[in-house]
């Protein structure tokens, strides 16, 4: 719509009605983190000015503050389950107007056609959706995504006014390395004049350095104070996030001062559904932050004005002439109490509930995003988990953190020899099935945490690749569990006994469903009542702890279709072999031997896809080399798994691709 300027300043100057006129309200001035009298007045969805005013329509709001929008600086929409236009709906109800999102979830599973369908499923919504574009897909050089995005496939994007920049840069070894392909997509998007988005997980200021110097410049994976110091201290904007397993908020929130308040904004980066409707978006790291010290204006110009700045979107995130009117009605500031919402200047919330005429229910096509679960049958005895002796590594669950422990420790095997779940010592068999390309790639491994007592759950949501992730106390229900996923085409399941207790069907992508936000919450219900059948840990979200299982860009060990990693060293390793410090993924026609001692390793036809892969164990001397030597065999492509002086004494080794 064409901007008729001349009609503002009429109105501006009160030569002229506004469109709406909001009264008797406190207005919060971001600007100066104060609160001030005077009438707001509309016009073409934009402010024309603050002061006194008539309109056409004039609203009291009765002494409640008057704040800008909240906006949300980083998510995935696709973690809620439900399509854009279901989560703009849900979104309003709790005062978020902006978000920034990075579709890098659907991306991982349908590349291009997943960012399409994003971008053309958030358009002319009641909530403004502005694209980061994937900079990871795959999160890893050696994972097994459904897609892989380059430079060149990226670069048409930037031309829809709503992409604006490339997305958590989580590719710390390629940022480090100066990988080309890494640097093209940096390069590229600061071609276009776009911002640069972090993924800092657990770096040390030296990194930072190196992190910062390609033009990142935010990061949402603070999870302790220091941390959080450290990047500001470099320049970095911090990104305080709460979202469903993430919930670093009150360990951050501590080195907010008056000084460097105006670098800080929210986030929730992955949030259910069900968690967004019973304890809100934004808005509850609003009242998180107020509660944990923070002053409520600085909190408020936290979730807007900053994540404006932060992003450039010099029309958002304040009451003042010229703004866009994305405007809230607040009762209580402590217990942001939200009555009212505009969104350019239309009333869409009024007394806490949705008004119906501006929100269009989802039609975007996703025929081409369905159909995208895909393994071989299961045979029970793919599930083995052979150890050599009864000491083993285990992922260690942080409760409400992505972040995982390393835990080494005692476990039972049958006679056999092969791992036997203990519900008594919380220990559980997890399994990584990937569900793209038919690979019949299957990763094991142990975890500790999750808390089941019996059965077994199953998700195609599982970061970021997004393969098939299932965790239980038999094999028995875990292959049924998967089996019913595949059925479904993607989803979220609970079994026990052999018994199906409760699903929820994800056939877009296997990550959102097609339904009302209602009926999947309805649904999301269920499967917490299911869950407690089972014993699940009620402190924090099994679903949602077990997908971050399998991303392998957070520290500290994790889960690929290949075996356990470690991302604090990006090592490798499986059970019953020897140690190792690098795999090169080779053509068939090609063998690098840069090693001191080659580990010997025992084939299994079913994790061998159209690569030979070797196992190599090599010092920190032989790199360079196999790099110039790769290169000029156009060996493609090679792999750094790990360089770690003090291997541990343990069953090491990398996987097979």
């Amino acid at each position: 719509m064409e901007i008729d300027l001349g009609k503002r300043i009429e109105v501006a100057a009160g030569r002229k009605k506004a469109d709406l006129v909001i009264k008797n309200g406190k207005i919060i001035d971001v600007f100066n983190a104060d609160i001030i009298n005077g009438d707001v007045a509309i016009v073409d969805g934009f402010i024309a000015g603050v002061g006194k005013y008539s309109g056409e329509r004039e609203i009291d709001a009765d002494g409640c503050y008057i704040s800008p929008g909240l906006i949300d600086g980083h998510v995935h929409i696709e973690s809620s389950m439900v399509t854009p236009q279901e989560f703009a709906k849900v979104l309003l109800i709790h005062g978020v107007t902006s978000v920034i999102s990075d579709p890098h979830e659907i991306a991982n599973v349908a590349g291009k056609k997943g960012i399409q369908y994003m971008l053309e499923s958030s358009k002319d919504l009641p909530v403004d959706i502005f694209i980061m574009l994937p900079s990871s897909v795959p999160a890893a050089d050696f994972e097994h995504a459904g897609a892989s995005l380059e430079s060149e496939d990226l670069k048409p994007f930037y031309q829809e006014p709503r992409v604006l920049g490339l997305a958590e840069v989580m590719n710390f070894p390629g940022v480090k390395t100066a990988d080309k392909k890494m640097l093209a997509k940096i390069k590229e998007a600061k071609k276009a004049g776009k911002r640069i988005d972090g993924h800092a997980a657990g770096l040390s200021a030296d990194d930072l350095n190196v992190y910062m110097a390609s033009g990142i410049r935010t990061d949402h994976e603070c999870t302790t104070v220091m941390e959080a110091r450290e990047r500001l201290q470099k320049g970095m904007y911090l990104m305080i996030r709460e979202g469903t397993v993430a919930k670093d908020l009150k360990n951050v929130i501590g080195v907010v001062n008056q000084q460097n308040s105006r670098r800080c904004l929210f986030v929730t980066d992955d949030k259910h559904l069900d968690d967004i409707m019973d304890e809100g978006s934004i808005d509850f790291n609003v009242k998180l932050a107020i509660q944990s010290g923070i002053s409520p204006i600085t909190a408020i110009q936290m979730a807007t004005f900053n994540a404006a700045e932060c992003y450039g979107l010099t029309n958002k995130g304040a009451v003042a002439p010229g703004y866009e009117a994305d405007l809230l009605l607040i009762e209580n500031l402590t217990e942001m109490s939200i009555s009212t919402v505009f969104k350019s200047g239309r009333e869409v919330v009024a007394n806490r509930r949705l008004l119906p005429n501006h929100l269009a229910d989802s039609t975007t096509d996703f025929a081409n995003l369905s159909e995208t679960v895909s393994f071989p049958e299961l045979e029970p005895t793919l599930l083995n988990l052979p150890l050599k002796g009864r000491k083993s590594n285990l992922i260690g669950i942080i409760p409400n953190s992505l972040v995982t422990h390393h835990i080494v420790e005692e476990v039972e095997v049958d006679e056999d020899g092969m791992f036997e779940p203990s519900i008594e010592n919380d220990q559980l068999k997890v399994a990584l099935i990937e569900r793209h390309k038919m690979t019949g790639h299957i990763g094991l491994g142990i975890v500790k945490g999750l808390g089941l007592k019996s059965g077994a759950i199953a998700s195609t949501v599982a970061h970021d690749s997004h393969n098939l992730v299932l965790c239980g106390t038999n094999d028995q229900d875990m292959i049924l569990a998967a089996n019913e996923i595949k059925k479904m085409q993607g989803g979220l399941i609970v079994v026990k006994n052999g018994y199906v207790l409760a699903r929820l069907e994800l056939p877009i992508a296997g990550l959102m469903s097609p339904l009302s936000y209602q009926e999947v919450y309805s649904k999301l219900k269920v499967i917490d009542k299911a869950l407690e059948q089972l014993g699940a840990n009620k402190d924090f979200n099994p679903f949602l702890t077990l997908s971050f299982l399998a991303l392998p860009v957070i520290p500290e060990v994790k889960l690929t279709v290949q075996g356990l990693f470690h991302a604090g060293t990006f090592l490798a390793y499986r059970y019953r072999c020897r140690r190792c410090l690098i795999m090169c993924f080779l053509k068939r026609r090609h063998l690098l031997l840069f090693s001191l001692q080659i580990g010997l390793i025992r084939k299994k036809s079913h994790l061998f896809g159209h690569n030979r892969a070797y196992w190599l164990l090599c010092g920190n001397t032989a790199l360079n080399s196999i790099f110039r030597l790769s290169q000029s065999l156009r060996a493609s492509p090679v792999m750094i798994i790990g360089i770690y002086k003090d291997l541990p004494r343990l069953p090491f080794t990398c996987y097979l691709s």
